[in-house]
């Protein structure tokens, strides 16, 4: 049951968990390199709810509604980071190609993938929604009919995933817009908040990889799919 109290006490619970893995991060930062800071947060999240004896799923019913508004809002004010980019001397048409191909294969594969291991039409759906940030992957999945859980479990997950390897295949890339757009692309708000642990030019692109690969995908993929299907 949704009350006002909980709400409270679960947005509390998560901004200090995200606020306290900033710190936490750096300590680690000290022994062990490529520790996402949202698997922190995370870990944090739960720690407090055990120790304040709060369930998760009185947590996760009455935080669900605040923070999917929130993100919403967020992804609005990804324009901020946008602004404040310097685009001379930026390839646009190189990034275009970029972008497209990136939104296309992100859709395609894991569609095809899901489809070789033989799972049924909605999960296969609920994959197109992959490559993007949740609400936009949401509105998708609604357009398709593709079962909302399942694509919001998918976005989360290769977020996280895309998160937590990339450190590791940076090892050789050193250009912090490349780190940037990569991770905006593949792994697109949480891939975004850990561009910005990199530098502010790697979340700034980023944020540019995330928002222009959900335009794109947003106009293509549901208009394709539909028609397929229809």
């Amino acid at each position: 049951m949704i009350d006002s109290t909980t709400i409270v006490i679960a947005f509390i619970v998560t901004l200090i968990a995200h606020v306290g893995s900033k710190y936490v991060l750096r300590y680690l930062n000290h022994y062990i390199r490529g520790v996402p800071m949202i698997i922190i947060a995370i870990v944090l999240t739960l720690l407090i709810l055990l120790v304040i004896g709060l369930p998760y799923q009185n947590y996760y019913a009455n935080a669900k509604p605040v923070f999917d508004r929130l993100l919403g809002y967020s992804t609005v004010l990804l324009a901020v980071p946008l602004a404040g980019m310097d685009f001379k001397g930026l390839p646009v048409k190189k990034l275009s190609i970029v972008v497209v191909l990136a939104s296309v294969v992100g859709a395609l594969l894991p569609m095809g993938l899901a489809y070789a291991f033989a799972l049924n039409m909605e999960t296969i759906l609920a994959f197109a929604t992959r490559s993007v940030t949740t609400p936009v992957g949401l509105s998708i999945a609604q357009i398709i009919d593709a079962p909302l859980v399942m694509a919001n479990l998918i976005i989360i997950v290769s977020g996280i995933l895309g998160a937590g390897i990339c450190r590791i295949l940076f090892r050789n890339i050193k250009d912090e817009r490349a780190q940037g757009l990569s991770l905006g692309l593949v792994a697109h708000a949480i891939g975004t908040v850990e561009a910005w642990t990199i530098s502010p030019t790697a979340g700034r692109y980023a944020a540019f990889g995330l928002a222009i690969n959900g335009l794109v995908t947003a106009v293509w993929l549901p208009v394709v799919l539909v028609w397929l299907l229809g």
